[in-house]
């Protein structure tokens, strides 16, 4: 069985295969095992940049790191989630994630350290040729189709802006995509700056040790503590079948979450109101809620931060921790000055200030010699590109659990797999919609990563096929049951090799 000290084994690269899976996170793992149940007579291979399983959830590493949705829907549709936690910390899913892999004999199919640099689409042999980058070396592998599976932001440095002064701080500043194995917090003084998902995770894991943990923010996020344990997973596992319980409560999951989501859009007053009567009853009497749990937008505008059985709210309750709603003037030798005057003394700085996002792991992408500007095509059914052949990538829900999508999107590749081998296409090219019709970005959040890159990613139609839809049910019916061939996208075959001429005989 593989463990998280045991290092990966080193495996040949196969010259060719028929699916190319880049990234070995949840996303791509989760491609495997489809692929093996539904395509076992597809060969496939998976490449993966770093030594490890687990994509995020291997490299993030800071203190209480968990998942910001629960298990019963950030799990596998085909892996139930045993436990009674619903939202699970980072080292039980690296667990989840590698056990799929053991279980479905995917682990010598994964090379690690392997870098995928580009992917060059020859329509004349019907293949793409993938470049990849291993132990300073380069290389080929070529393949039929090609499955990005890299997530959205960069590995390689998360987003942090520029802090005057910052050079000045005598204590440590880390950023939480980059945490330190060695940092010692025990008995000091912590500003987090942020106030998203990765902040309200740090302040109550950090605040059981330090001196006093205080969150920095510019201004307030949306936060919803939710209970730890689901009940009716508890209940149901007594008198159903693994798979039949675990089946209901990702139903029911679903449908709570997307209730609240549409909820938000079309009643966002409302909304707000109910999200802040939770945070009332969480915090003391006459807490400034106002002014630090009052954000400027409507809910699902950003995600929002879920706080399970709300330790945040009881460290911020015990006086163990803080939050502070102010801009940073500069950093000082002690801390951090803000614009108001006050000075935060502290020992150690966490700059939780969001990623970098990276579309297709920077892969960069040529069609018959002509380079691809991700920017300048459209998505088709929120997971193929429009003029590029052979190809999807996994980009999960930003209303609900990653692996939702991640499933329906892995499910989709192998029925086109399948639909392409069954009618002989070699060739499937989505088509961008009559240029006439409106375009808007892919991704509909405002949130500060989003907004940095938009200008980077991909457009998306106003109408199906070319909706990215945010509708968990809506999309089980147009991935999971809907038609393959429609207006969006062409198929092809490449036409047989003619047959050799016999040499024409002499008299």
């Amino acid at each position: 069985m593989l463990t998280e000290t045991t290092p990966p084994k080193p495996r040949p690269l196969p010259d060719h295969v028929d699916v190319l899976i880049v990234g070995a996170g949840l996303s791509g793992v989760g491609a495997a095992c489809h692929l093996r149940s539904k395509c076992p007579d597809r060969s496939f291979a998976i490449v993966e940049a770093r030594d490890a399983i687990g994509g995020t959830w291997d490299l993030f590493r800071y203190p209480g790191i968990r998942s910001d949705s629960d298990m019963f829907t950030l799990g596998y549709s085909f892996k139930p989630w045993l436990e009674a936690r619903a939202i699970a910390d980072g080292s039980s899913i690296r667990t989840y994630i590698r056990e799929a892999a053991e279980e479905h004999g995917i682990l010598d199919r994964i090379s690690f350290e392997t870098r995928v640099v580009a992917a060059r689409w020859s329509s004349e042999e019907g293949r793409w040729t993938v470049e990849v980058e291993r132990g300073g070396e380069r290389r080929t592998i070529t393949c039929s189709f090609l499955f990005g599976c890299t997530g959205y932001y960069r590995y390689e440095e998360g987003y942090t802006p520029e802090f005057a002064g910052v050079e000045r701080f005598g204590g440590t500043v880390v950023h939480p995509q980059h945490w330190p194995e060695d940092l010692d917090y025990a008995g000091k003084r912590v500003v987090v700056i942020g106030s998203g998902a990765t902040a309200v995770t740090l302040v109550p894991a950090m605040a059981g040790t330090a001196e006093h943990v205080t969150m920095l923010q510019r201004s307030p996020s949306y936060v919803l503590a939710l209970p730890n344990r689901d009940p009716l997973s508890v209940l149901l596992r007594r008198v159903l079948p693994e798979k039949a319980a675990y089946s209901v409560v990702r139903w029911k999951n679903v449908l709570l979450a997307l209730g609240m989501y549409k909820l938000s859009r079309r009643a966002p007053r409302l909304m707000r109101r109910l999200l802040r009567k939770g945070v009332e009853r969480q915090l003391p009497e006459g807490y400034a809620i106002d002014t630090h749990f009052k954000p400027r937008y409507d809910p699902w505008d950003q995600r929002l931060c879920f706080v399970p059985d709300g330790d945040m709210f009881e460290a911020i309750s015990s006086g163990r921790a803080s939050v502070v709603t102010a801009e940073i003037e500069t950093f000082t030798e002690k801390g951090l000055l803000l614009t108001d005057g006050t000075e935060l003394e502290a020992d150690v700085i966490v700059t939780a200030t969001g990623l970098n996002l990276l579309a297709l792991g920077g892969i960069e992408l040529t069609v018959d010699g002509r380079p691809v500007e991700l920017a300048d095509t459209v998505g088709y059914k929120g997971m193929m590109l429009s003029g590029i052949p052979n190809m999807a990538l996994t980009l999960g829900y930003t209303n609900a659990s990653w692996t939702l999508k991640a499933d329906l999107v892995a499910e989709y590749v192998c029925r086109l797999l399948n639909h392409m081998a069954a009618h002989g296409y070699d060739r499937c090219t989505p088509l961008a919609p009559d240029p006439s019709l409106p375009t808007e970005p892919f991704l509909d959040l405002k949130s500060g990563y989003v907004r940095r890159s938009i200008d980077q990613l991909p457009r998306q139609g106003a109408t199906a096929p070319w909706r990215l839809n945010q509708n968990y049910p809506l999309d089980v019916r147009l991935l999971r049951r809907g038609a393959l061939e429609d207006a969006g996208i062409e198929f092809s075959a490449r036409p047989a090799a003619a047959p050799a001429r016999e040499p024409a005989l002499v008299a």
